[in-house]
Protein backbone atom coordinates (compact mmCIF):
# COMPACT_ATOMS: atom_id res chain seq x y z
CA UNK A 1 0.00 0.00 0.00
CA UNK A 2 2.88 2.44 0.68
CA UNK A 3 4.77 1.83 -2.50
CA UNK A 4 1.14 2.64 -4.67
CA UNK A 5 0.50 5.51 -2.22
CA UNK A 6 4.29 6.33 -2.89
CA UNK A 7 3.74 5.94 -7.26
CA UNK A 8 -0.11 8.32 -6.77
CA UNK A 9 1.82 10.89 -5.11
CA UNK A 10 4.73 11.08 -7.46
CA UNK A 11 2.41 10.53 -10.22
CA UNK A 12 -0.38 13.64 -8.84
CA UNK A 13 3.54 15.87 -8.24
CA UNK A 14 4.46 15.36 -11.76
CA UNK A 15 0.75 16.31 -13.16
CA UNK A 16 0.75 19.51 -10.93
CA UNK A 17 4.60 20.19 -11.99
CA UNK A 18 3.95 19.67 -16.27
CA UNK A 19 0.43 22.03 -15.21
CA UNK A 20 3.09 24.88 -13.82
CA UNK A 21 5.51 23.99 -16.67
CA UNK A 22 3.13 24.72 -19.58
CA UNK A 23 1.12 27.62 -17.70
CA UNK A 24 4.65 29.13 -17.22
CA UNK A 25 5.39 28.96 -20.85
CA UNK A 26 1.98 29.99 -22.25
CA UNK A 27 2.25 33.49 -19.58
CA UNK A 28 5.54 33.49 -21.38
CA UNK A 29 4.28 33.61 -24.59
CA UNK A 30 1.69 35.77 -24.28
CA UNK A 31 4.06 38.72 -22.41
CA UNK A 32 5.93 37.81 -25.55
CA UNK A 33 3.63 38.48 -27.75
CA UNK A 34 1.70 41.39 -26.05
CA UNK A 35 5.32 43.40 -26.29
CA UNK A 36 6.08 42.35 -30.37
CA UNK A 37 2.55 43.93 -30.96
CA UNK A 38 3.70 46.83 -28.78
CA UNK A 39 6.98 46.86 -30.56
CA UNK A 40 5.15 46.82 -34.04
CA UNK A 41 2.54 49.08 -33.35
CA UNK A 42 5.55 51.76 -32.00
CA UNK A 43 7.06 50.96 -34.92
CA UNK A 44 4.41 51.53 -37.73
CA UNK A 45 3.72 55.03 -36.32
CA UNK A 46 7.10 55.77 -36.05
CA UNK A 47 6.66 54.91 -39.55
CA UNK A 48 3.71 57.08 -40.61
CA UNK A 49 5.08 59.93 -38.22
CA UNK A 50 7.94 60.26 -40.56
CA UNK A 51 5.42 59.73 -43.70
CA UNK A 52 3.49 62.55 -42.11
CA UNK A 53 6.67 64.91 -41.18
CA UNK A 54 8.69 64.09 -45.05
CA UNK A 55 6.43 64.80 -47.45
CA UNK A 56 8.74 64.33 -49.86
CA UNK A 57 9.97 61.25 -48.56
CA UNK A 58 6.40 60.18 -48.90
CA UNK A 59 5.55 61.17 -52.47
CA UNK A 60 8.62 59.52 -53.61
CA UNK A 61 7.44 56.57 -52.27
CA UNK A 62 3.73 56.65 -53.40
CA UNK A 63 5.60 57.04 -56.97
CA UNK A 64 7.80 54.51 -56.86
CA UNK A 65 4.71 52.39 -55.87
CA UNK A 66 2.69 53.75 -58.86
CA UNK A 67 5.38 53.38 -61.07
CA UNK A 68 5.66 49.93 -60.38
CA UNK A 69 1.85 49.01 -60.29
CA UNK A 70 1.55 51.05 -63.74
CA UNK A 71 4.81 49.20 -65.32
CA UNK A 72 2.82 45.83 -64.29
CA UNK A 73 -0.26 47.22 -65.96
CA UNK A 74 1.66 48.10 -69.62
CA UNK A 75 2.96 45.27 -69.11
CA UNK A 76 0.23 42.73 -68.93
CA UNK A 77 -1.64 44.97 -71.77
CA UNK A 78 1.14 44.61 -74.01
CA UNK A 79 1.25 40.72 -73.27
CA UNK A 80 -2.11 40.67 -74.47
CA UNK A 81 -1.51 43.18 -77.58
CA UNK A 82 -3.60 46.17 -76.43
CA UNK A 83 -2.03 48.67 -77.64
CA UNK A 84 -4.17 51.75 -76.74
CA UNK A 85 -4.36 50.39 -72.86
CA UNK A 86 -0.54 51.43 -72.73
CA UNK A 87 -1.07 54.60 -74.77
CA UNK A 88 -3.73 55.81 -72.19
CA UNK A 89 -4.05 59.64 -70.90
CA UNK A 90 -6.66 60.37 -68.75
CA UNK A 91 -5.74 63.98 -68.81
CA UNK A 92 -6.63 64.16 -72.77
CA UNK A 93 -10.15 65.68 -72.33
CA UNK A 94 -8.54 68.93 -70.19
CA UNK A 95 -6.78 69.51 -74.14
CA UNK A 96 -9.86 68.67 -75.88
CA UNK A 97 -11.41 72.11 -76.97
CA UNK A 98 -15.09 71.18 -77.41
CA UNK A 99 -18.45 71.58 -75.45
CA UNK A 100 -21.75 70.21 -75.73
CA UNK A 101 -23.69 72.03 -77.71
CA UNK A 102 -26.86 71.87 -75.75
CA UNK A 103 -24.97 73.86 -73.11
CA UNK A 104 -25.16 76.73 -75.02
CA UNK A 105 -27.59 79.37 -75.68
CA UNK A 106 -30.33 79.12 -77.93
CA UNK A 107 -28.84 81.32 -80.71
CA UNK A 108 -24.84 80.34 -79.86
CA UNK A 109 -26.52 76.41 -80.65
CA UNK A 110 -28.63 77.69 -83.63
CA UNK A 111 -24.69 79.72 -84.78
CA UNK A 112 -23.32 76.03 -83.88
CA UNK A 113 -25.44 73.73 -85.42
CA UNK A 114 -25.70 75.89 -88.49
CA UNK A 115 -21.96 76.25 -89.39
CA UNK A 116 -21.45 72.40 -88.70
CA UNK A 117 -24.05 71.37 -90.94
CA UNK A 118 -22.41 74.43 -93.71
CA UNK A 119 -18.71 73.59 -92.94
CA UNK A 120 -18.99 69.77 -92.34
CA UNK A 121 -17.18 70.06 -89.16
CA UNK A 122 -17.92 68.30 -85.47
CA UNK A 123 -20.63 70.45 -83.68
CA UNK A 124 -18.56 70.09 -80.10
CA UNK A 125 -15.52 72.00 -81.14
CA UNK A 126 -17.62 74.36 -83.79
CA UNK A 127 -19.70 74.90 -80.12
CA UNK A 128 -17.06 75.54 -78.27
CA UNK A 129 -15.27 78.59 -80.32
CA UNK A 130 -19.23 79.97 -80.78
CA UNK A 131 -18.90 79.88 -76.74
CA UNK A 132 -16.09 82.03 -76.78
CA UNK A 133 -16.61 83.97 -79.50
CA UNK A 134 -19.58 85.20 -77.67
CA UNK A 135 -17.32 86.36 -74.31
CA UNK A 136 -14.40 87.74 -76.37
CA UNK A 137 -16.59 90.01 -78.58
CA UNK A 138 -18.49 90.64 -75.45
CA UNK A 139 -15.06 91.95 -74.02
CA UNK A 140 -13.60 93.49 -76.97
CA UNK A 141 -16.94 95.16 -78.10
CA UNK A 142 -16.98 93.02 -81.23
CA UNK A 143 -19.84 91.21 -82.61
CA UNK A 144 -19.56 87.62 -82.16
CA UNK A 145 -20.67 86.64 -85.12
CA UNK A 146 -18.52 88.88 -87.10
CA UNK A 147 -15.69 86.57 -85.08
CA UNK A 148 -16.83 83.40 -86.69
CA UNK A 149 -17.73 84.92 -89.89
CA UNK A 150 -13.87 85.69 -90.86
CA UNK A 151 -12.91 82.36 -89.17
CA UNK A 152 -15.34 80.58 -91.83
CA UNK A 153 -13.65 82.63 -94.78
CA UNK A 154 -10.44 82.49 -93.59
CA UNK A 155 -10.04 78.90 -92.83
CA UNK A 156 -13.06 76.81 -92.95
CA UNK A 157 -12.98 76.40 -88.89
CA UNK A 158 -9.52 74.49 -89.78
CA UNK A 159 -7.70 75.06 -86.83
CA UNK A 160 -3.83 73.86 -88.81
CA UNK A 161 -4.58 76.33 -91.54
CA UNK A 162 -1.13 78.45 -93.07
CA UNK A 163 -1.15 80.46 -96.20
CA UNK A 164 1.20 80.68 -98.28
CA UNK A 165 2.96 84.07 -96.50
CA UNK A 166 3.23 82.33 -93.22
CA UNK A 167 -0.92 83.46 -92.02
CA UNK A 168 -1.70 80.57 -89.30
CA UNK A 169 -5.06 79.05 -87.31
CA UNK A 170 -8.60 79.22 -87.78
CA UNK A 171 -8.49 83.38 -87.83
CA UNK A 172 -5.29 83.33 -89.88
CA UNK A 173 -3.00 85.52 -87.71
CA UNK A 174 0.04 86.19 -89.13
CA UNK A 175 2.09 84.99 -86.11
CA UNK A 176 5.74 86.06 -86.59
CA UNK A 177 4.50 89.27 -87.18
CA UNK A 178 2.32 89.45 -83.64
CA UNK A 179 4.49 86.68 -81.59
CA UNK A 180 4.39 89.39 -79.27
CA UNK A 181 0.46 89.05 -78.74
CA UNK A 182 1.50 85.17 -78.07
CA UNK A 183 4.03 85.55 -74.90
CA UNK A 184 0.54 85.36 -72.40
CA UNK A 185 -0.27 81.82 -74.28
CA UNK A 186 3.40 80.55 -73.80
CA UNK A 187 4.49 81.11 -77.35
CA UNK A 188 3.97 80.91 -81.13
CA UNK A 189 2.97 77.80 -81.10
CA UNK A 190 0.07 78.36 -79.34
CA UNK A 191 -1.52 79.58 -82.90
CA UNK A 192 -2.51 76.39 -83.52
CA UNK A 193 -4.77 76.32 -80.03
CA UNK A 194 -8.40 77.23 -81.55
CA UNK A 195 -8.69 79.22 -78.71
CA UNK A 196 -5.75 80.99 -78.05
CA UNK A 197 -5.82 82.06 -82.07
CA UNK A 198 -9.69 83.48 -81.93
CA UNK A 199 -8.13 85.47 -78.84
CA UNK A 200 -5.12 86.64 -80.63
CA UNK A 201 -7.13 87.32 -83.65
CA UNK A 202 -9.87 89.40 -81.78
CA UNK A 203 -7.07 91.66 -80.96
CA UNK A 204 -6.04 92.29 -83.99
CA UNK A 205 -9.35 92.49 -85.65
CA UNK A 206 -10.37 95.14 -83.54
CA UNK A 207 -6.63 97.09 -83.80
CA UNK A 208 -7.05 97.05 -87.29
CA UNK A 209 -11.14 98.24 -87.13
CA UNK A 210 -9.66 101.15 -85.16
CA UNK A 211 -6.93 102.05 -87.27
CA UNK A 212 -9.46 101.99 -90.47
CA UNK A 213 -12.03 103.61 -89.38
CA UNK A 214 -14.85 101.52 -90.28
CA UNK A 215 -15.54 97.96 -90.45
CA UNK A 216 -15.06 97.60 -94.14
CA UNK A 217 -11.55 99.26 -93.88
CA UNK A 218 -10.79 97.42 -90.92
CA UNK A 219 -11.24 94.08 -92.71
CA UNK A 220 -9.11 95.39 -95.29
CA UNK A 221 -6.04 96.30 -92.91
CA UNK A 222 -7.20 92.57 -91.46
CA UNK A 223 -6.08 90.84 -95.10
CA UNK A 224 -3.62 93.05 -95.74
CA UNK A 225 -5.03 94.78 -98.69
CA UNK A 226 -5.93 98.35 -97.10
CA UNK A 227 -3.04 99.89 -99.85
CA UNK A 228 -4.45 98.06 -102.32
CA UNK A 229 -7.38 99.76 -104.98
CA UNK A 230 -9.25 96.40 -103.81
CA UNK A 231 -9.41 93.36 -101.44
CA UNK A 232 -10.26 90.83 -103.95
CA UNK A 233 -13.41 90.75 -102.32
CA UNK A 234 -12.57 89.84 -98.85
CA UNK A 235 -14.75 92.37 -96.84
CA UNK A 236 -17.80 91.34 -98.70
CA UNK A 237 -17.48 87.37 -98.13
CA UNK A 238 -16.87 88.24 -93.98
CA UNK A 239 -20.05 90.59 -93.82
CA UNK A 240 -21.77 88.37 -96.08
CA UNK A 241 -21.37 85.39 -94.24
CA UNK A 242 -21.61 87.78 -90.58
CA UNK A 243 -25.42 89.01 -92.30
CA UNK A 244 -26.21 85.40 -92.50
CA UNK A 245 -24.82 84.43 -88.72
CA UNK A 246 -26.85 87.09 -87.36
CA UNK A 247 -29.85 85.83 -88.91
CA UNK A 248 -29.47 82.56 -87.45
CA UNK A 249 -28.58 83.58 -84.46
CA UNK A 250 -31.94 85.57 -84.74
CA UNK A 251 -33.87 82.43 -85.52
CA UNK A 252 -34.21 83.71 -89.19
CA UNK A 253 -33.60 81.99 -92.03
CA UNK A 254 -29.92 83.22 -93.65
CA UNK A 255 -30.51 85.22 -97.02
CA UNK A 256 -26.98 85.72 -98.27
CA UNK A 257 -26.43 88.69 -100.04
CA UNK A 258 -24.93 88.30 -103.96
CA UNK A 259 -21.86 86.79 -104.81
CA UNK A 260 -18.99 89.68 -105.56
CA UNK A 261 -17.71 89.43 -108.92
CA UNK A 262 -14.42 87.55 -108.89
CA UNK A 263 -11.42 89.42 -108.49
CA UNK A 264 -7.67 88.88 -110.09
CA UNK A 265 -5.65 87.78 -107.34
CA UNK A 266 -3.59 90.40 -105.29
CA UNK A 267 0.00 89.75 -106.55
CA UNK A 268 1.81 92.03 -104.40
CA UNK A 269 -0.48 91.01 -101.19
CA UNK A 270 1.71 88.93 -99.64
CA UNK A 271 4.90 91.48 -99.10
CA UNK A 272 2.48 94.41 -98.03
CA UNK A 273 0.35 91.82 -95.50
CA UNK A 274 3.14 91.33 -93.15
CA UNK A 275 4.15 95.13 -93.48
CA UNK A 276 0.46 96.48 -92.69
CA UNK A 277 0.07 94.24 -89.90
CA UNK A 278 3.49 95.32 -88.06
Amino acid sequence: MTAQANLLSLGRHARIATEVFLKDIGQGLLVVSHNTLALLGLTVVALLATFASQADLRHQLESQTLGWLSARQEARAEASGDVLNTLSDPTAIQRATATNPKELSRPQAAVAQWLARRYKVAPEPVARLVQEAWVVGQKAKVEPTLILAIMAVESGFNPFAQSNVGAQGLMQVMTRVHDDKYEAFGGTHAAFDPVTNLRVGVQVLKECIQRGGSLEDGLKYYVGAANLSDDAGYAGRVLNEHEQLKAVAAGRAPTPRPAAEPQAPMASSAPQQVALLH
